[in-house]
């Protein structure tokens, strides 16, 4: 019964294909390269997400990096301003100082010390007219830091914004990159689980088929034992027997010599599956149904149809032209029951 369902099935398929010759085995492995494209196809989305989670993380730490240095650029902004400011005020400070200095026409220290009245007069001369030499120096200065201070921060803040507005591109493009990836191989993985799904549809439509097959043969395969019982029984008083029948191989197959012709009708058969290459119809009584056998000239086959003219040995061969079965005519063949 094993061995019937499994030629059912085997020619359910071969009816529903084009070729007539798919099985299960070529389904189901079918089914199994799907499921390992898809087990692939998801390595490679588990690879995708961990280098986009990658990119993402580091697109963001350089936008964080841009933000900060946005605002250092507000703050260095402020300063330079504030820097302006005391430059300018320096500067007026300095004018005021060497206008003082003007007006008082001599400015060396003897010329102080005769022109005073008193040593505290001339003491507080000479330490007015070095705190604004002092003060005078120091403005100078001031100035200048303040200058190149401003150069180099200046130049400074060009250099790191064009590092970070490269480094931000690259990362955009790599995040975007990876992200269209990301896109296909989802399409990719659900295009292959809807066709997976489709596939295992067919299958359990195919085992159904089978199993309506399966039953269809069991019923004339009884009916066919019953009717040879009958016969034997009828028979049996004062007959001598026959001679035994052909060696079986060691494998388990025997063979058996039988008459041979060839048909090309379409429709489907008694067991209700589709006619195509390979099925063979029998008298059930001599070859059970659902046996596989190999045909000299013609190949594998399957018992899947009876028929009227089919009686005792002889067999039936499916092809799928008329001018085929009948080149095929009528053969006396050696053909192996497995």
């Amino acid at each position: 019964m094993a061995r019937l369902a499994g030629a059912s099935v085997v020619l359910v398929l071969a009816g529903v294909s084009a070729a007539g010759a798919a099985g299960p085995g070529n389904s189901l492995r079918q089914v199994s390269s799907l499921e390992l494209r898809s087990h692939r196809a998801l390595l490679d989305l588990y690879a995708l997400d961990t280098r986009m989670h990658a990119a993402q993380g580091r697109l963001s730490a350089l936008l964080s990096q841009s933000a900060r240095l946005r605002n250092e650029q507000a703050l260095l902004a402020q300063q330079i301003l504030a820097t302006r400011r005391t430059l300018r005020a320096s500067q007026h400070q300095l004018g005021d100082n060497l206008r003082l200095l003007y007006k008082q026409d001599d400015v060396s220290a003897l010329a102080v010390m005769l022109g005073a009245q008193s040593l505290d007069e001339a003491l507080t001369r000479l330490d007015a007219l070095n705190s604004v030499a002092d003060e005078s120096q120091q403005v100078v200065q001031t100035a200048t830091h303040a200058q190149s201070k401003l150069a180099r921060l200046r130049t400074s803040l060009q250099r790191r914004r064009a590092r970070l507005d490269a480094a931000v591109a690259d990362a955009q493009r790599a995040a975007d990159a990876l992200a269209a990836a990301h896109a296909e191989r989802v399409a990719f993985i659900s295009s292959l689980r809807r066709t997976q799904r489709l596939k295992q549809a067919q299958i359990h439509a195919l085992q159904r088929a089978a199993q309506r097959v399966e039953h269809k043969s069991a019923a004339l395969q009884a009916a066919a034992n019953a009717g040879q019982s009958s016969a034997q029984d009828v028979s049996a008083v004062g007959t001598i027997p026959t001679s035994p029948p052909e060696a079986a191989p060691a494998s388990g197959a025997r063979t058996i010599t039988v008459s041979s012709t060839g048909y090309s009708l379409l429709g489907r058969t008694a067991t209700g599956i589709p006619a195509g290459w390979g099925v063979v119809a029998v008298d059930p009584s001599v070859i059970p149904l659902g046996a596989r056998l190999t045909i000299p000239g013609y190949g594998e086959g399957v018992a899947a149809d009876t028929g009227g003219a089919v009686r005792g040995n002889t067999i039936d061969l499916w092809f799928p032209t008329l001018g085929q079965s009948r080149a095929w005519g009528r053969r006396t063949v050696t053909i192996t029951l497995h």
